[in-house]
């Protein structure tokens, strides 16, 4: 998946307002945090892989898949 097809996927289902994605990392405005992530990626001059944003939005796709079906502010169980 790339950040644009990320991007439609966050448009289509807004991820609540707050999340807890480490005991240590609190994003307490998602739209903030992605819309930081699209600023940084859109200027980013690189190869995407190379660009922080990319995987920050990335893992934070992919945290909120995995914790689709549990509270939002209940930590994902561990592995």
């Amino acid at each position: 998946m790339n950040h644009e097809e990320i991007k439609r996927h966050f448009e289509n289902n807004p991820p609540p307002k707050e999340v807890v994605w480490t005991e240590w990392a609190k994003i307490t405005d998602t739209q903030v945090f992605l819309n930081s992530c699209y600023t940084t990626i859109r200027n980013f001059n690189g190869p995407i892989d190379r660009c922080p944003a990319w995987w920050h939005l990335r893992d934070f796709y992919l945290l909120l898949k995995k914790t689709a079906g549990q509270p939002i502010n209940e930590e994902p169980a561990s592995e």
